[in-house]
């Protein structure tokens, strides 16, 4: 039996290299770190979560939470690590971020078929292989890709959000509360009154970014907007967006506040906050001065500034089936953030169909498709419909997946039935020993 490579040890990759080494194929999985580190990564362990330490929602009614239910139940890695790390977070499932890492590493470097290559890799593989290098590929690989498919990239900007010393938050001005009290009471909530909101904007509005280059705002992916980018949109966008307090309570007036920067655990031993949705690729002293004049952050102590990169990915459409592989060699294709999906879970997701497909193909039989009635297949559908001309990246949601063909008021319900169809497909398709 052939060996499949697996270029890049991020979400997706790993969760490839997993699911192909399940099904009893040997794995080469290459990754450049730590001889070569992009310059969003720090650490030498894999999956390295580089922005939030969030995975987002994890409820059935909520698209991505359907996407890991899924996950879970084909058996992903990348889920099982995420449970065993979880830190507190409402109704999201958030995970110590090194510790996270490090479980993914362990499991991937003690498993009997993966045998870990650490190179850059400068060009593109025979096949089988499933290339999941990022959006931060290295300049070679992008080049090498590039050629190999003969179009250009397309390219984002994304940007990461600052950390901060729990020890260093005033507490007497901060509160424990999730949202309408949803879940344990799992984020600190810095409330802002009208005045300091409005000076607060004033001063993202004005201050010092650093020079990114080609930025420009209309490059920015939707979901990972630069917080000083929003308050150039208008005064009240951050009200609307992370500072917004609706369903939260101050304790100490007993009313809703004007706005709200809620901080979320980074770390199992709780002694790191990274402030959800701020984003950011302010010069650092910038983010030092404007985030202090959040009353209670006004000494808070940064372990890391925010940081912006640019990300690249594929035209997708044009270049890739729904199993992620290029449409003229069923033998190479790629997983991950490259391909337009958007999101560690989404990325983590293109790594299990592509590598349960490839396995399919190196082993003779013919790949099982996915349908569209689940979240996993419809990402694999999205990023390979040649009818999109604006191609963009896209966090799974429930617009993508197909309608129920029945008319149902309330939304939460409507979901839930989506999600109760999907589980079903899902549980055929493991009878059917996908």
């Amino acid at each position: 039996m052939r060996n499949v490579t697996v270029v890049g040890a991020g979400l997706a990759g790993c969760e490839a290299a997993w699911q192909l080494a399940r099904r009893g194929l040997d794995v080469e999985l290459v990754e450049m770190k730590p001889e070569k580190m992009s310059p969003a990564h720090h650490s030498a362990d894999f999956a390295e979560l580089v922005c939030s330490n969030s995975l987002r929602g994890d409820r059935l009614e909520n698209a991505v939470g359907l996407l890991k239910e899924e996950m879970r139940r084909l058996g992903s890695l990348i889920l099982a690590c995420a449970e065993e790390t979880r830190v507190e977070a409402g109704g999201c499932l958030a995970v110590d971020r090194q510790g996270f890492s490090r479980k993914v590493t362990e499991r991937i470097r003690s498993h009997p078929h993966i045998h870990v290559v650490e190179k850059e890799m400068t060009e593109v593989p025979e096949g089988p292989v499933i290339i999941a290098t990022g959006p931060l590929t290295s300049e070679k690989l992008s080049q090498a890709i590039g050629e190999y498919f003969g179009v250009d990239y397309l390219h984002f900007y994304d940007a990461a959000a600052p950390l901060i010393t729990a020890e260093s938050v005033d507490m007497d001005l901060a509160w424990w509360q999730s949202r309408y009290d949803r879940g344990t009471p799992d984020y600190v909530n810095c409330a802002m009154n009208q005045q300091e909101y409005l000076a607060f904007v004033e001063a993202l509005q004005n201050a010092e970014e650093a020079e990114v280059h080609g930025f420009e705002d209309k490059n920015v992916f939707e979901g990972c907007m630069p917080v000083e980018v929003m308050a150039r949109r208008g005064v009240e966008t951050l009200r609307f967006g992370p500072l917004k307090p609706v369903g939260l309570i101050d304790p100490k007036t007993g009313k809703e506040p004007y706005a709200v920067v809620q901080l979320r655990l980074d770390n199992a031993v709780k002694t790191i906050y990274n402030l959800v949705g701020f984003q950011t690729h302010l010069k650092f002293g910038e983010q030092r001065r404007v985030f202090s004049m959040i009353p209670a952050l006004h000494d808070a102590e940064f372990v890391r500034y925010g940081v912006m990169h640019r990300n690249t990915f594929l035209r997708s459409p044009k270049l890739l089936d729904c199993f992620y592989a290029d449409r003229r060699n069923p033998l190479v294709a790629f997983a991950g953030q490259m391909t337009g999906v958007e999101g560690y879970v989404e990325s983590a997701a293109s790594g299990l169909l592509a590598a349960v497909a490839m396995a399919a193909k190196v082993q003779g039989k013919e790949p099982t498709v996915f349908p569209k009635t689940t979240a996993i297949g419809a990402l694999g559908h999205y990023i390979s419909d040649a009818s999109i001309e604006d191609f963009q990246p896209m966090n799974v949601n429930f617009s993508i997946i197909t309608p129920l063909g029945q008319r149902i008021r309330k939304k939460s319900e409507k979901n839930m039935a989506i999600a109760q169809r999907s589980l079903l497909a899902i549980s055929e398709l493991l009878a059917q020993g996908v």
